[in-house]
């Protein structure tokens, strides 16, 4: 879980402006916009999410195994199976879950990895378990979007017969003051979270065992 009320609150001024912007995004998008409940091309395959992201997923599957046990405990299996999976060719820190930075290695494993689906993902469903909490990479997906001055990048099967144009009119720029790199900054200051890692390590430990 979070520990820190500081970092929580700020984080939830993070999600509260990213989700502000992404609604403006599918405002603009309407229906070009493919995202639906059940869609489920962005969930499959590995991904590096940040610290705090992964502080975020704790703190949510703690709260879904106060209202929901037994869903928690799925999710839990599922995260402990794939950081088991993972391990004997993770690029980096195969005990913390802590990515290397090596883009060489990481692009190898995500490719190796890219039909896996999160562990996060209800396989009955279609839904995210931890839809509340998903990492800021989740929420961004899908529209058009830019941030830090990046390219604009959105999800292939979003704006299907639009023009150039038309996509770069719905774009958005997801944290225009660099919210979340200030809050990364500062959750390493206190307690020295660092790097990146991945939902299924994120996850595999959230009991606290």
């Amino acid at each position: 879980m979070i520990q820190s009320g500081g970092i929580a609150a700020l984080d939830r001024t993070l999600v509260r402006i990213v989700d502000q912007a992404m609604a403006e995004a599918a405002r603009r998008s309407g229906a070009w916009l493919a995202c639906r409940l059940g869609c489920t091309q962005c969930c499959m395959g590995t991904f590096p999410i940040t610290q705090l992201d992964a502080l975020r997923l704790r703190a949510g599957w703690a709260e879904l195994r106060r209202a929901d046990p037994e869903r928690a405990r799925r999710v839990l299996e599922r995260a402990r199976e794939a950081a088991a999976r993972y391990r004997p060719f993770f690029p980096g820190d195969a005990v913390t879950g802590v990515l290397s930075g090596v883009e060489e290695e990481e692009e190898a494993f995500h490719d190796r990895t890219g039909d896996d689906p999160c562990p996060a993902l209800d396989p009955q469903t279609g839904a995210c378990d931890l839809y509340q909490w998903r990492p800021i990479t989740c929420r961004t997906f899908g529209p058009a979007v830019r941030a830090a001055g990046d390219a604009l990048g959105h999800c292939e099967l979003c704006y299907q017969g639009a023009a150039p144009e038309q996509v770069e009119a719905c774009q958005v720029d997801f944290d225009p003051d660099g919210v979340e790199a200030a809050i990364l900054e500062e959750l390493e200051q206190t307690t020295g979270a660092r790097g990146q890692t991945l939902v299924a390590f994120a996850l595999s430990r959230a009991d606290g065992t």
